[in-house]
């Protein structure tokens, strides 16, 4: 007991790091495709300058607690997909579909599936190739599925599963906030290059909330 007390205290220290870090590429480079964009679609870039304002909200103070609404995960996923959408060339086909239910009863531990999308950026897009990344977020008040597919293109033979630190901490967590109440599928489709993750959760209130 006071060793896993241990672990969760040290998770925490992680998490919060986490939490407090803002990846400074992606500020400067959403910021400068949002200058670009001022010049020939000023609707596009002030709405993406609300949707950058509102992720930056939710980094900063949003994710302080041990547990947020699924709700508030929703929006942050769809504000960052909105902001990557603006990165990303015309070879990128992007779907997120979100079906949750419209009550603030279902929570969830933060700085789970961000990473997943995260990772689905980084490992999922060519710059000339045709790519595609679907995201599925569904609940039905008993349990939260999260799935992401993507095309495949890792960095480097080493990083050929798409785990790197982010993924870590994402078992990490989901192994002190959700143990023995959930499930993680995930895998590489070697044939048609494909990267899926599938979690599922069935604590909705976080009951063991660390």
């Amino acid at each position: 007991a006071a060793r896993r007390e241990m672990e969760i205290q040290k998770t925490e220290a992680e998490l919060k790091n986490l939490r407090n870090q803002i990846n400074p590429h992606f500020l400067l480079n959403t910021l400068n495709n949002i200058y670009a964009l001022i010049s020939f679609d000023q609707t596009k870039a002030q709405k993406a300058v609300l949707s950058l304002s509102a992720l930056l909200r939710q980094m900063l103070y949003g994710t302080q607690k041990n547990a947020i609404t699924l709700k508030e995960e929703a929006d942050f996923i769809t504000h960052y997909v909105d902001l990557m959408r603006i990165r990303t060339g015309e070879n990128v086909n992007i779907k997120l579909n979100i079906s949750i239910p419209p009550s603030n009863d279902i929570f969830i531990a933060p700085v789970i599936l961000i990473s997943l999308v995260e990772n689905a950026f980084k490992h999922g897009i060519s710059p000339t190739m045709a790519s595609f990344i679907s995201i599925n977020l569904f609940s039905d008040g008993e349990k939260i599925e999260f799935e992401i597919k993507n095309s495949n293109f890792p960095k480097n033979n080493s990083d050929k599963s798409g785990h790197g630190i982010g993924l870590k901490q994402v078992a990490k967590r989901l192994d002190l906030a959700y143990k023995d109440k959930y499930e993680w599928i995930k895998g590489v489709d070697d044939l048609n290059k494909i990267y899926y993750s599938k979690i599922i959760i069935y604590d909705t209130k976080l009951c063991d909330n660390r």
